[in-house]
């Protein structure tokens, strides 16, 4: 059986939670005879062979860099990609992105060829026009794709002013399509124009969530955002992620100052500025931060300096490059905790699960897949009012001060998941489509995905 796997990008770009997940599971499908090879939109097309395995890319560079270039599909990247599978003739399709380049119609092509499809919801972006499932940047929203209000939350993101953001949001799409046909351009008429941008997102949107045979659930808040959206409890496959098997720690020093870890791409809705803001507003917290960085593209590397100005001057902090995925595990052995504070919904992310499987208890905001693997108290904290500066300082000053707590915390830390047990969750996902079977029949259908 020959999968092939679609991702955002692939290698030599440096890789996201995304890439990462689909990298160990075709090598935990390789135990299992399945066969994975891995597409990913570039700016020019052609296959190589990275690791021993094939990357087919498919030219995606058609794309324009204005704003309306986000919204809805690439029907030239489509093409190209519809020709690689013809060379590859796989028995079954498993996208893991969307975007213009991953659109819904990568789904449809497989499917005019025979070939069963699958999709994995990994990052909000998957249903949400903003990105996030964060309402007004701040809020968490119950993910109705709903082109009013998407409208309206998108435009703020943009820098459009509340109060004139809930105006235009209500704008009929039909005199926006006349704004656009009249040629007409800038910050108002792109105002103007959102709505129409939002529904051409939203119609891609709907179109993958109805067409893919399965769509595999990471954790419990995606399931729910799913049903909510109209897609049907026999097509969602709840499929938790795991991590790799890793030597049992060892023992941690209990001298010295709370040594505690941040790493992840360098985003803001990855919480790492307020965690410095929260830092530099406790200075009598008795902890060490080092954050670990991953330097993704232009726009992280400007955070990177954004970062390395509010860590200035605070000898507790270390701002470091990213650490190789392969040696994560075992650095963050070394630590007291790991801490998580993103500011938007979350599948994983999956260094709560590398730290759990460390042995390390995980501080991180309320919220999405955080909050549906971490139990405050238990092998854990949460931080409730995640966005709250102020709730972090007392946060770190809570972990400087009672290193017996995080001690405790992390004997309850239990072994997550096997990324090997994923693997044999999806090879039994691909044989059942193949065979024209019901598909998720076999796989957990309830309870927690934690």
């Amino acid at each position: 059986m020959r999968v092939l796997h679609v991702s955002y990008s692939w290698l030599p770009a440096p890789p996201g939670g995304t890439e990462i997940y689909v990298d160990r599971l075709m090598r935990d499908l390789d135990s299992l005879g399945v066969e994975s090879v891995v597409s990913a939109p570039a700016e020019t097309g052609g296959r190589e062979v990275i690791d021993g395995r094939a990357v087919y890319r498919f030219d995606a560079s058609g794309k324009d860099s204005t704003i309306e270039s986000v919204y809805g599909g690439d029907a030239a990247a489509a093409v190209k990609f519809g020709a690689v599978l013809d060379e590859v003739t796989p028995d079954v399709l498993h996208q893991h992105a969307f975007s213009p380049a991953c659109s819904s119609a990568l789904v449809r092509l497989a499917q005019a060829r025979g070939i069963p499809t699958v999709f994995t919801y990994h990052t909000p972006t998957a249903s949400c026009v903003r990105g996030t499932l964060m309402r007004w940047g701040t809020d968490r929203c119950d993910g109705l794709i709903d082109p009013n209000a998407c409208t309206k939350c998108v435009l703020q993101r943009h820098g459009v002013p509340k109060t004139l953001a809930r105006l235009a949001g209500v704008v009929p799409a039909a005199f926006a399509s006349g704004a656009a046909r009249r040629g007409l351009s800038g910050g108002v008429w792109t105002s103007i124009r959102m709505r129409r941008l939002v529904e051409a997102y939203q119609r891609d949107v709907r179109a993958l969530l109805s067409s893919a045979d399965r769509i595999v659930v990471l954790t419990d808040w995606v399931g729910e955002l799913l049903r909510r959206n109209g897609v049907s409890s026999d097509r969602l496959v709840p499929c938790a992620h795991g991590v790799a098997p890793v030597p049992p720690p060892p023992p941690r020093t209990t001298r010295g100052r709370v040594r505690l870890v941040h790493l992840g791409r360098l985003d803001p809705v990855k919480g790492t500025a307020l965690l410095l803001r929260a830092m530099r507003n406790a200075p009598d917290a008795a902890v060490d931060l080092d954050i670990f960085g991953v330097v993704q593209d232009t726009s992280a590397a400007a955070e990177f300096n954004r970062l390395a100005q509010l860590a200035s001057g605070d000898a507790r902090i270390r701002l470091l490059p990213g650490i190789p995925h392969a040696e994560v595990t075992a650095r963050l052995a070394g630590y007291d905790a790991v801490v998580v504070p993103s500011q938007w919904m979350e599948t994983g992310p999956l260094v709560v699960l590398e730290a759990f499987a460390a042995g390390v208890p995980v501080i991180g905001s309320n919220l999405g897949g955080i909050a549906d693997k971490v139990q405050h108290g238990h092998n854990g904290l949460l931080v409730s009012t995640w966005n709250d500066e102020q709730a972090w300082s007392d946060a770190l000053r809570q972990a400087g001060d009672r290193r017996s707590l995080l001690q405790q915390l992390a004997r309850c830390v239990a072994t997550p998941r096997s990324s090997a047990t994923v693997a044999a969750d999806m090879a039994r996902l691909y044989r059942t489509l193949c065979s024209g079977g019901a598909g998720a029949a076999d796989l957990p259908k309830s309870g927690s995905l934690r």
